[in-house]
């Protein structure tokens, strides 16, 4: 490890954001705070990386790390301690610089920051917090700022950062327990979980404050189905997620906190509006940032009660947008049904926005890891963000599209596809008369179009071609529906012949998404989109045009 302090500012913003590039939960959807007068950008619009906004659209951020030195030594991360690699720091003063020039060349709309873990978690906190603090105060940024907490920091500085940021997240690394102990001997679900845990409590309790729902908001559509996963847990867990306030957890992470955890210290004593609940800092609605100039820097640093606070102009919300969490997949031998059930669960007890799976790149050579020449399984990475959008938004379940029995998805078919394939007593459904529950089941059929279908279907009969219209993806659907009981081709209903047919239009798709470097030499079979020749098309040949 070769630790420079001379690099200049070019230097070091090639190393720390090619450094940050394996980092993926990252996404700006949720937050719209705009821009006022004397201030600098908006989260509305909101190195650069490529995320997009809760309309959609997509948006551009400044993604760096704040350090890639690391006291920890996790065998499947680039940065680890034991890596022979250049080592480098930014300074506050210089994140605010680059992201402020970014904003104003129009290259960036936000920033996101993460780090390695200098010297300890909460000194890496303190320094994101002067930056953050130095970025929202001296340059008067209102961008949109994704922050990275770093497990086992002080509760009080993850608060604060709170105030600063409007998404935050905390990197579950590995599905469980014994993977994590494989792989990162440094860390341990216990401490990850906690800070998850203190960020969905403050998030919760200002929400509440300001007269919203304890929960962030969902997909309208959710409304709509009564078996959302964000619904289940509502007769037995406390109304602010599903997480009791005894801080008791339930599912695939009831393991990960034991229930006699020590408890957070509490705060110096003096006037502070913060109490400690459930082992974890919950934040007031009313409290004011801290200024940097009352940290020690030390492990054991605190905030001072009598510090300055901001004007109250400049009082903030508590990460307006939410928190997520990524998790690496190809590393350990878990299967989908056990991320599924990991990712439920999150949804569920933490109330987060968002899971992200990150597919192993090789880095390390280690016999604990993957060959260095396995390919990343970026096919099952799209498998499972398929899988997710299905709970998110369509109102499936982990155990719905998988089980112990069958714990893998089939990667030549999209989950819903192979869901549907495995409840064919289920269909055809008739598309005149179907819930919109059971419309969201069909494969073909997304949220807009079922919803289209149940407003069409009021005034007319639908047919075929009116489907097509209205979005449906005949290619997947006609197997599993019909119109005033007709199908679009005469077809049987059974899973081998159904397969075939979709296999042979999606495989050389999901081929090329599996192998995206890989030559493919073309076939006579391939499907290449050939037409007839027009009249024009022999005198173009003739003059060199075709």
């Amino acid at each position: 490890m070769y630790l420079s302090s001379s690099l200049t500012l070019e230097e070091k913003l090639k190393i720390l954001s090619d450094a940050a590039k394996y980092d993926v939960a990252c996404t700006s959807s949720g937050s719209d705070r705009r821009g006022e007068k004397g201030s600098l950008g908006n989260s509305v619009a909101a190195g650069i990386c490529h995320s997009f906004a809760s309309d959609g659209r997509c948006i551009s951020l400044l993604k760096i790390l704040l350090s890639n030195e690391c006291i920890y030594d996790c065998k499947y991360c680039l940065n680890r301690r034991s890596n022979d690699k250049v080592r480098t720091t930014f300074t506050p003063d210089e994140i605010c610089s680059l992201t402020v020039e970014f904003y104003k060349r129009n290259y960036i709309e936000g920033l996101f920051l993460s780090s390695g873990v200098v010297k300890n978690p909460t000194y890496t906190m303190e320094l994101m917090y002067r930056s953050l603090y130095l970025l929202r105060t001296k340059y008067h940024f209102r961008g949109y700022i994704h922050a990275k907490a770093v497990p086992g920091a002080a509760p009080e500085i993850i608060e604060q950062i709170g105030y600063l940021a409007d998404r935050m997240s905390v990197n579950m690394e590995l599905p469980t327990r014994e993977s994590l102990q494989a792989l990162a001997p440094g860390k341990s679900h216990e401490n990850i979980l906690k800070p998850i845990k203190q960020i969905q409590h403050g998030i919760t309790d200002y929400r509440l404050s300001i007269g919203k729902s304890a929960q962030m908001e969902r997909s309208s559509a959710n409304r709509y189905l009564p078996n959302s996963i964000f619904k289940t847990k509502k007769e037995t867990q406390d109304t602010i997620t599903g997480t009791s306030r005894s801080g008791s957890l339930n599912g695939p992470l009831a393991s990960a906190v034991p229930h006699s955890a020590t408890p957070a210290p509490s705060l110096p004593s003096g006037n502070t509006e913060t109490t400690v609940t459930s082992s974890v800092i919950r934040p007031s609605a009313s409290r004011n940032m801290t200024t940097p100039s009352s940290f020690t820097g030390s492990p054991s640093f605190y905030f001072r009660q009598d510090a300055p606070a901001l004007p109250a102009a400049q009082s903030r919300s508590f990460v307006p947008a939410g928190q997520s969490t990524q998790m690496i997949i190809g590393a350990t031998p878990e299967n989908d049904y056990q991320l599924l059930q990991v990712t439920q669960s999150l949804y569920q007890q933490f109330d987060l926005k968002r899971v992200f799976f990150s597919a192993y790149v090789p880095l390390n050579e280690d016999s604990s890891l993957p060959s260095l020449d396995t390919a990343p399984p970026l096919l099952r990475e799209h498998r499972l963000y398929q899988a997710d959008w299905l709970l998110r938004f369509y109102g499936f379940h982990a155990e719905d599209l998988l089980d112990p029995g069958r714990p893998n998805f089939n990667i030549l078919l999209d989950p819903k596809c192979d869901w549907a394939l495995r409840h064919l007593e289920l269909f055809p459904i008739e598309i005149q008369t179907a819930s919109y529950e059971d419309l969201l089941k069909v494969p073909g059929l997304g949220n807009k179009s079922a919803y289209r279908i149940v407003q069409a279907r009021r005034t007319n009969r639908l047919d075929f071609p009116a489907l097509k219209k209205l979005g449906v993806v005949l290619k997947r659907a006609q197997y599993f529906i019909t119109c005033s009981g007709k199908m679009l081709y005469r077809t049987p209903i059974e899973e081998d012949f159904i397969t075939r047919q979709l296999t042979s239009t999606d495989q050389k798709t999901s081929w090329s998404l599996d192998h995206p470097q890989t030559y493919r030499q073309l076939s006579l079979f391939d499907d290449l989109n050939l037409t007839t020749p027009t009249p024009e098309d022999p005198l173009k040949t003739l003059s060199g045009q075709l």
